[in-house]
């Protein structure tokens, strides 16, 4: 897709304009909005400079320019633009190994955090249903990265995108971090609580941890480790970071019980362990050849507890998330410019 000489078909309506982007194969199957000058012009209007490198697997440098028409084909309103641009100079950080996580047959997308005031002047939803849709700047901040990503990094799905199933957060995956009685993720990554921030990781989609009946923090922690101990997860292997998403009932409870970020990892690290006898033989050898031997009768979920992040995000209910990673990458975090 010529997004910087903007090579668009003429076309006078939207279903012209949905057909001109299936034969091309732009787009990603879902209504985008044709960035014509005069849209990509409103959109750069005011934007902060960036220094970003090649998208891979096509290795092209996005510009601006391109960046911004692929935005406003998400739907975006100008104000997003600065959040886009520190989610995708996040990705491009050569710990989240952009390539491999495009390329694999994982079914991960790249997921988008953001924390601190840039949360309330875009309306971004840290609330209830804070993960699905409803929410504008939600949906179209985490859209226009698989945009770019897709038009400009070229991960085009079945051709350098190779993912055996895919999933829905390959469409958006973006959400604000809520308050919460701990320090917030950014903070807790060292930013300051003033400062807003993009925390991107390449991740699967959320789990749903269900804790209706826990009365303690250490009883909700007994429910996500159980849920973490899967054998099925890359992090067993691949290792790498998990996102402990805590709703803010779960996320009371452990506060009034004591509990804080460092202690809540270090437990997890210690509890969420996946028997041997859940590991096929098969998979018992491959974990081998990846240099990962369990640790005695069982295996760790990550390679240290430091790779176990946590937040707070959500509405009412007894309901937390743990979403982990394609196991080869890292949680990176970018201040929004």
């Amino acid at each position: 897709m010529n997004t910087d000489t903007l090579d668009l078909p003429e076309v006078d309506d939207a279903w012209a304009w949905m057909a001109a982007c299936e034969e091309r194969g732009w787009g990603d199957g879902l209504p985008t909005i044709p960035p014509t000058e005069e849209r990509v012009a409103t959109m750069l209007a005011g934007a902060p400079s960036v220094d970003l490198g090649p998208l891979p697997p096509r290795g092209v440098t996005p510009t601006l320019r391109s960046i911004a028409a692929n935005a406003v084909m998400a739907g975006c309103r100008p104000a997003d633009l600065p959040v886009l641009l520190a989610a995708i100079a996040a990705v491009q950080d050569e710990a989240y190994n952009l390539h491999g996580t495009l390329a694999t047959t994982h079914p991960c997308a790249p997921m988008v955090l953001v924390s601190g005031p840039v949360r309330e002047t875009l309306g971004l939803n840290s609330g209830g249903n804070c993960l699905g849709p409803g929410t504008r700047g939600n949906a179209v901040i985490g859209r226009a990265l698989s945009l770019v990503l897709l038009h400009v990094g070229g991960a085009r799905p079945g051709v350098l995108d190779r993912s055996t199933q895919g999933s829905p957060a390959k469409y958006t995956f973006c959400f604000a971090e809520a308050d919460s009685p701990f320090d917030p993720l950014a903070v807790q990554r060292g930013f300051a609580p003033g400062e807003s921030v993009v925390s991107v990781m390449a991740a699967e989609p959320p789990h749903n941890v269900n804790d209706h009946g826990s009365t303690t923090g250490a009883e909700i922690l007994l429910t996500v480790a159980g849920t973490m101990a899967q054998p099925g997860s890359n992090n067993v292997y691949v290792r790498g970071p998990h996102l402990l998403l805590l709703g803010p009932e779960h996320a009371a409870t452990l506060h009034r019980d004591g509990w804080t970020p460092a202690s809540i990892r270090a437990h997890l690290w210690e509890h969420a362990r996946i028997p041997v006898a859940h590991v096929s033989e098969g998979n018992r050898r491959q974990f081998v050849e990846w240099g990962v031997e369990p640790d005695g009768d069982a295996y760790t979920v990550s390679d240290a507890p430091e790779n176990l992040h946590l937040a707070v995000a959500g509405g009412a209910g007894k309901h937390s998330a743990w979403i982990p990673s394609f196991g080869g990458t890292a949680l990176v975090s970018r201040v929004v410019p």
